[in-house]
């Protein structure tokens, strides 16, 4: 048996050797990263995608040919929640749009990808900009977390982080913990353990 390999709209492979890979093992990508990898693929590769990966009727899919704008938005959540129930079950598919909902309008949703810190994380009871989003794996390493504080692409709660020499106080991660964000669609609930 064969498959067409599955290439974005700029003709790289989508797979593990590519940057950017989702996997099926929820221990690696969970429902909800997997949920929102589809949600965000480009304009040009969502109806490719549910063409090849759903089995949504060819007919259903030729009425989107012709979608722009917030209908293709529309098309991304079906690709998305098609392939979320396929893998991960129809629970966690709804589970993982509903976070994403109330993540993009404001909300701080129970199920996005969390990390727990540890007393390890913290010196004298609190933590920095840059070592919180190495620990929450958002970048790499410090000089990327710098560069993205500098360019304004951090926030925290909402609000955006502008101050390299920010820190944050055990408290802070109390209760449900904060949502650091790099960026538009890179974001973790973090909380203490």
């Amino acid at each position: 048996m064969t498959i067409t390999l599955l290439l974005n709209s700029e003709g790289n492979k989508m797979g593990k050797t590519a940057k950017g890979a989702v996997w099926l093992d929820p221990d690696k990508t969970s429902p909800y990263e997997f949920y929102q990898y589809w949600r965000n693929v480009a304009d040009e590769d969502v109806l490719k995608c549910i063409k090849l990966l759903t089995f949504i009727p060819l007919e259903e899919i030729e009425l989107m040919e012709d979608w722009e704008g917030a209908q293709l938005n529309k098309a991304k959540e079906i690709l998305a929640r098609e392939l979320t129930t396929m893998i991960h079950g129809e629970e966690e598919a709804l589970r993982a749009e509903e976070s994403a909902k109330a993540l993009f309008s404001g909300g701080n949703a129970a199920e996005m990808p969390t990390i727990t810190l540890s007393d390890e994380n913290f010196q004298d009871e609190a933590i920095d900009i840059l070592t919180l989003l190495v620990e929450s794996q958002l970048v790499p390493s410090k000089s990327e977390a710098r560069r993205a504080v500098q360019q304004g692409g951090v926030s925290i709660d909402g609000e955006k982080i502008t101050n390299i020499q920010e820190v944050f106080t055990k408290e802070a991660f109390m209760g449900d913990g904060l949502v650091v964000k790099k960026g538009k669609k890179h974001f973790k609930k973090v909380n203490l353990r």
